[in-house]
């Protein structure tokens, strides 16, 4: 059965900003190749200005959110659903839902409506009280306007259970296990091979940066630590104060759409701090897990259900001083880095996430009655 699938929730594909726009890659790349009909929606000023990518079909809405702000990505989700009522869609995924559920009332009526539940955003201390509490309201409108539902992590699909009684398909992100790393590319950070901790994330508070930088900044580490993330918002300006007198600490802002180099710096660090606590399966611990890292992971349920036994955890400053002062990738460690692999293959893998959502996309379509196919599918 061919379906017509549109994609919106994303700043547009090919990735320029984040885990969401790199999912979408994968997934509209992949669903294509099976056959199907699929449109990502992407805001009008993104730098790839194109109406085809590998096949999929870019539709450009008009995105004022560098004038407006975050009201502009609620006018910018209005635009794309008002495209969305004319298209004839079989199934609208719609990733994540903080500006989108808003318009719920707006949704094409004969389209399966079909939302990735993301990470529980209230909790994101980044964000205000009144924010946090319009999020648990986003997510609530998620739940009245959608038909079926997709956790990204297994403690997403419980909390949907307990707190709205819905049923939800478990379905991870994928990971692409790279072979063809060069440690050449290292010589533009002037650092070498096992010789550099790496730490990559959006600067935000809720990832634990500032912890990780004060215990790697009070160890006795005569490694650099390589920083990964775009410093020129608020946080990441006091970081870049903060630490400026340390010279093993080297920011090198953002990297996108350059996986080999990405690969590349994770597969030759030392080892790979991974601070998020907030969230379902992030992307980029998955990423760090395929490209052979050794990973120092904060100590929390969702990182635990990845990385099990297979990572050191941090709460503290002390915490990731002691890791760093004691990490020596010894037999035991590499058994770890493997193990990690092995889960990669086995659970994460981009053909596998991408048969699987195939598979729950046309149930969905298939099944009249609302989130019937629940049962079944889990």
């Amino acid at each position: 059965m061919k379906l017509r699938i549109g994609i919106l929730g994303t700043r547009g594909i090919p990735n320029h900003y984040g885990g969401f726009e790199q999912f979408a890659e994968h997934l509209s790349k992949g669903l294509s190749e099976k056959g199907h009909e699929v449109i990502v929606y992407n805001s009008h000023n993104h730098p790839y200005q194109h109406r085809k990518w590998n096949n999929v079909e870019i539709i450009h809405c008009y995105d004022p959110e560098r004038t407006f702000g975050t009201v502009g990505q609620f006018l910018y989700d209005f635009n794309c659903i008002l495209d969305t009522r004319k298209r004839n869609l079989d199934v609208l995924l719609m990733l994540g839902f903080t500006s989108s559920s808003a318009w719920g009332w707006l949704y094409p009526r004969k389209t399966r409506i079909v939302f990735n539940m993301d990470g529980l955003e209230w909790k994101r201390t980044k964000y205000s009280k009144i924010v946090r509490r319009f999020l648990l309201f986003a997510e609530g409108l998620a739940v009245k306007f959608g038909d079926f539902y997709i956790a990204d992590s297994p403690l997403i699909q419980s909390f949907l259970l307990e707190k709205y009684n819905i049923s939800s398909e478990y379905i991870p992100y994928g990971a692409e296990i790279f072979l063809n790393e060069n440690h050449q590319l290292l010589e533009e950070y002037q650092v070498t091979p096992f010789n550099y901790y790496l730490l990559m994330a959006r600067m935000e508070p809720e990832n634990n940066i500032e912890t990780i930088l004060d215990g790697f900044s009070c160890s006795n580490s005569i490694k650099k630590i390589v920083v990964i993330g775009n410093t020129t918002n608020k946080f990441g300006n006091y970081l870049l104060t903060k630490f400026r007198s340390d010279d093993r600490i080297l920011f090198i802002g953002a990297v996108y759409n350059n996986c080999q180099k990405l690969h590349t710096l994770k597969t030759f660090c030392h080892l790979y701090f991974h601070g998020h606590s907030v969230g379902g399966t992030n992307p980029s611990l998955l990423e760090a897990m395929a490209s052979r890292a050794l990973i120092a992971a904060h100590d929390n349920r969702f990182n635990k259900c990845i990385l099990q036994n297979n990572a050191f955890y941090f709460e503290t400053i002390s915490d990731v001083k002691h890791i760093i002062e004691n990490t020596y990738r010894d037999e035991t460690e590499m058994t770890m880095i493997q193990n990690n692999l092995n889960r990669i293959k086995r659970d994460f893998c981009w053909n596998k996430v991408i048969s699987e959502y195939e598979h729950f996309l046309k149930n969905c379509v298939t099944h009249t009655v609302h989130n019937a196919i629940s049962s079944t599918l889990l």
